[in-house]
């Protein structure tokens, strides 16, 4: 769905290559709903490894293109981990097309915020940015009376903004929450996370909220949903539906990092779990179609000597080799898979029955 593609004529080796994996991934692609039509809502959450540090290399035009055409299937995507440069995000947008925008936070500083920033890429022809938009500063907590104390805030800045599409109009935020220790219940992640959810959930309750429909979605570094720090998010009152818990969403496909969790004081929660129990939803596995264990050998020497010798010089064997493989190829599109949900966005039809049902004045 992506349309600026751009090769050498005649094509060279990579650019026949790169047009190849992109069908492939097309193929993948095809499962996925239709995000043309118009009563629905294509979004996305996607930690986009360090997008770009230029660790490993740089990211080639090659890579892009798949980060292009995985993206250009959906109408909205919160976008995790963007390096402080710019350029590969701008690349991608210009592989896409003008009508693609994005939103982003400013740099997070700090050990803990790790150069990175947040991004919202949206499709301007299907959802209209509404004005909000804004950096999430947790406010101070009363400890005592009248007595507050600066809140703790968290490493990485997370992002809310306001959009409208169709009848559907909604604040996301976007958030990437501490790791800390390789530990599935960091108390650090786990303080994030409630500090995260239980502001949302009083913003949206306001009577000045931009909206009250929101969607908290990003990188929460949760390893199970049976952790305390994936029921940190339902406790403050968000629902995650039964089709997104059972999709872990890393490469390894064993942690249930990246979540989405909806709450809205439009609608009974009966009622919002009940439209988002039947939405369509799951994650992409991009390495079935490009970068695959197969391609190895192809993407040896782009690689360089580095695939061939470690820091020190020395040779690598066959199955150092192939953990370098798949380690730089995470480099090159991500160690997390895009999670998607598709939302109902015309109501129309209810509003028109809810009116002529309506006893006249």
């Amino acid at each position: 769905m992506s349309f600026l593609y751009q090769f050498q004529d005649p094509p060279t080796a990579a650019d026949k290559r790169t047009a190849q994996g992109l069908l492939r991934l097309r193929q993948t692609l095809a499962a996925l709903p239709d995000r043309a039509v118009s009563d629905k809502l294509m979004i996305a959450t996607w930690n986009i490894r360090e997008f770009d540090s230029n660790k490993y290399g740089k990211r080639s035009r090659e890579s892009l293109y798949y980060i292009a055409e995985i993206i250009s299937h959906f109408d909205i995507v919160a976008i995790q981990e963007v390096n402080a440069n710019l350029v590969a995000l701008k690349e991608v947008q210009q592989i896409l097309g003008h009508w693609w925008q994005f939103l982003i936070t400013d740099v997070t500083a700090g050990t803990g915020g790790n150069s990175e920033r947040m991004a919202f890429m949206y499709d301007a022809r299907k959802v209209k940015f509404g004005g909000l938009s804004g950096e999430i500063v947790i406010p101070p907590q009363r400890v005592r009376g009248k007595t507050y104390q600066p809140a703790q805030q968290l490493a990485r800045t997370p992002m809310v903004c306001g959009f409208e599409a169709g009848w559907l109009k909604f604040m996301l935020s976007t958030v990437h929450i501490y790791y800390g220790t390789a530990k599935a219940d960091d108390p650090v992640r786990i303080k994030e996370i409630e500090l995260l959810s239980e502001f949302l959930a009083d913003r949206v309750k306001d009577n000045t909220a931009w909206a009250k429909n929101l969607v908290l979605m990003g990188d929460f570094n949760i390893f199970s949903t049976s952790d305390a720090t994936f029921k940190a998010i339902t406790k403050a009152g968000f629902f995650i539906p039964e089709q997104l818990q059972t999709l872990p969403s890393n490469v390894s496909r064993n942690k249930h990092y990246d979540q989405m969790a909806f709450i809205s004081t439009v609608y009974d929660k009966k009622l919002m779990k009940d439209r988002l129990s039947n939405c369509r939803a799951g994650v992409i596995n991009f390495f079935e179609a490009v970068y695959r264990d197969e391609d190895e050998t192809v993407y040896a020497a782009e690689i360089g000597e580095d695939y061939h010798k470690n820091s020190r010089g020395n040779a690598r064997s066959d199955r150092q080799k192939t953990n370098y493989y798949r380690q730089w190829r995470t480099f090159q599109i991500s160690d997390h898979l895009p999670m998607w949900l598709e939302l109902s966005i015309d109501f129309g039809e209810a509003y028109l029955e809810k009116v002529a049902a309506a006893g006249a004045k």
